[in-house]
Order: C-alpha cells, then sequence, then structure tokens
C-alpha cells in the first residue's frame, strides 16, 4: 500500500528492505515511546523512502532512531535550539530542515523544524499527506509555498 502512495507521486522513488517486527519493537524501547501507526506500517512494507535527488524522505529505522537521540541528546544543540524532546523526526529535504511528527500531545500531523531558524511549523495532515506534497514536485523546498 505505501508503495502504491509513493508510486503515485514519484515514479522513480527508492525503497528500502522492510523492516521487521522486532527491529520496530526494539527501536521504540530505545526512543521511549511507540511510532505513530502509519510510520510503523510504511516502515515494515520499506525501510526508508527515497524521493527526488535522493533525498531521504522517509529515513530508515536506524536513522529515525540515531537522529531523535542525538538531537534530544546533544548539549550544543540544547545551546541554539528549542528542546526537541515534542518531536519525533523522520525524514528530511536534504539541505538541513528535517520533518517531524509531534509526540506531544501525539498527533498525526506532520511539522517541518527549518534548521536556519529553529521554527516548527505544520507542512501535512499525516504521512500519506506528506509524501504526496513532498514527493509530488521536485523542489526540496516545497513545504515553504
Amino acid at each position: 500500500m505505501w508503495k502504491r502512495t509513493v508510486r503515485e507521486s514519484c515514479r522513480e522513488a527508492g525503497f528500502g528492505e522492510p523492516a521487521r517486527e522486532a527491529e520496530i519493537v526494539a527501536a521504540e524501547r530505545r526512543l521511549g515511546q511507540a511510532l505513530p501507526g502509519e510510520l510503523r506500517h510504511l516502515l515494515l512494507e520499506c525501510d526508508g523512502v527515497t524521493g527526488h535527488h535522493l533525498v531521504d524522505t522517509v529515513w530508515p529505522l536506524e536513522r529515525i532512531v540515531e537522529q531523535n537521540l542525538f538531537f534530544r541528546s546533544d548539549a550544543s544543540l540544547a545551546r541554539l535550539y528549542m528542546p526537541f524532546d515534542a518531536l519525533l523526526f523522520f525524514g528530511d529535504n536534504g539541505g538541513g530542515d528535517q520533518f517531524a511528527f509531534v509526540r506531544t500531545p501525539e498527533r498525526p500531523d506532520v511539522f517541518v523544524w527549518e534548521h536556519e531558524n529553529d521554527s516548527r511549523r505544520w507542512v501535512a495532515n499525516g504521512l500519506r499527506d506528506y509524501l504526496s506534497r513532498s514527493l509530488g514536485t521536485d523542489e526540496d523546498d516545497w513545504y515553504r509555498r
């Protein structure tokens, strides 16, 4: 289902091999939270999605874990930016801006964190909407329109 959704917006999209349930459970344990249902299902079908220009539209599971743990614990980032604890990053635009689900309060919407100014703003109604919007154009800054 998710591969078909992605291919409808971007024929040249690439997919990782499916993640295993045990890997997702271990990742959730490391993160201290369950993954959003849509993201979990996508990862079980394909562990990551690359879009236009090989941008990591959805990161592989291991990168999701590593990036989130880093952003939540790095002291130098804590001095530069507002806390990241409320976000669950899962993809980027290839230029430094990252996309995330909101953990607190839990909601299906996708937000972008713009690294230049530390803004966090809504960009999509959920994972399906995010994939459609981000893969429906080859512009890396699609969310700024």
